[in-house]
């Protein structure tokens, strides 16, 4: 009788561990920003999955700055290029259907800070950089620390610009 109670006990708790280790994890600012930082393939593999499954209304512009900041950090070129195009779209079409949505140039301005010369996607770092300094108190403050963060390194926006 004991031995039937251990048993039970041991796979009620072996189940809710389980259920607890695959449970879905929800979309997260500061852990996309983090992970956005971190250059990572796996962690940006672990993000893009859980973008996708999300219900953000921001997802297209989240998965299309993933896609290229995987691309950057691909070995083989026809692989880069392939995840570029497909985050580029992403990210584009999402600035399109939402032009004053100042996240999403600040995502395209880091892309384009540091995207090779030959996909040619440098075009709209002066205008990404305005409407950010112009955007940047109306921004959520997980935001605008990824900026302050990010602008400490850039040669594009500088923390004075802030």
């Amino acid at each position: 009788m004991r031995i039937s109670i251990l048993f039970f006990v041991f796979f009620v708790f072996a189940d809710l561990n389980l259920r607890a280790y695959n449970a879905p994890q929800t979309f997260d600012r500061s852990r996309f920003y983090s992970v956005m930082a971190s250059g990572k393939v796996d962690d940006i593999n672990n993000e893009i999955d859980i973008v996708s499954s999300s219900e953000t209304s921001y997802k297209e512009g989240y998965e299309g700055a993933l896609l290229m900041r995987k691309a950057g950090l691909l070995k083989i070129p026809a692989e880069k290029l392939k995840y570029f195009k497909r985050g580029r779209t992403k990210l584009e079409t999402a600035l399109l259907n939402d032009k004053d949505n100042a996240e999403y140039h600040f995502l395209r301005l880091t892309i384009q800070e540091h995207a090779p010369k030959i996909v040619k996607y440098h075009d709209q770092l002066e205008t990404d950089k305005e409407y950010i300094k112009k955007s940047f108190k109306n921004l959520p403050l997980v935001v605008q620390q990824a900026i302050i963060n990010y602008s400490a390194g850039s040669k594009v926006l500088n923390p004075q610009d802030l």
